[in-house]
């Protein structure tokens, strides 16, 4: 029997060009489903209970919070979307492909489950142990697509640092999901409706 050696990994850039529809749904359901899973067992071993960070808050204050954020959010990307230039906002065209034929129902869906996956594994769990800093710098490199530009990556870590901020400060983990979510659905049905240019 031959043994397993991490030396014969090779990880090579695949063009979005290449993926289809199907190799990319399975890709960000893979994606979640791992991140989720990373997010369960550093709970486990933080010996925090993850039904208990999803509890329904008692009061209304995180909708302020995670709606107020996501405007703030929302109108800061339109200005940089205007000084900035296409190529340094540039993607590679993953989130065109992700959404551009997608039906509402389905931007809803992957806007929610990519919400509460993140945000369980990033706020409810990593933050817990290292800080909203450090885990804002390690939520813009999970952001690998962003990297090759440095306006995008500094959006992430700034969205992230707001992320874990309005986590803090209202206590329950529902307000940068409900953000989280309402970025990630209005960019997919932007990018749904976009007229081409």
């Amino acid at each position: 029997m031959k043994k397993f050696n991490l030396r014969d990994i090779k990880i090579k850039k695949v063009d979005p060009s290449q993926l289809n529809d199907r190799m990319l749904l399975i890709n960000l359901y893979l994606t979640q489903g791992l991140t989720l899973f990373i997010g369960l067992i550093i709970l486990f071993f933080q010996k925090r209970n993850p039904v208990s960070l999803l509890n329904w808050p008692e009061n209304v204050n995180f909708l302020y919070w995670g709606v107020g954020l996501a405007i703030i959010m929302f109108v800061a990307d339109m200005v940089l979307s205007h000084f900035g230039t296409e190529d340094s906002m540039d993607d590679g065209g993953i989130n065109e492909m992700l959404f551009r034929g997608r039906p509402i129902w389905h931007i809803v869906v992957i806007a929610a489950i990519v919400a509460v996956c993140e945000e369980l594994l990033f706020r409810g769990a990593i933050q817990h142990g290292i800080g909203p800093y450090w885990t804002s710098i390690l939520f813009a490199v999970i952001h690998v697509r962003y990297l090759k530009h440095w306006l995008p990556t500094a959006w992430v870590f700034a969205s992230s640092y707001g992320l874990g901020f309005i986590y803090i400060h209202t206590g329950t983990l529902w307000a940068p999901i409900l953000c989280h979510f309402l970025i990630d659905l209005v960019s997919g049905l932007v990018i749904k409706f976009r007229r081409e240019s």
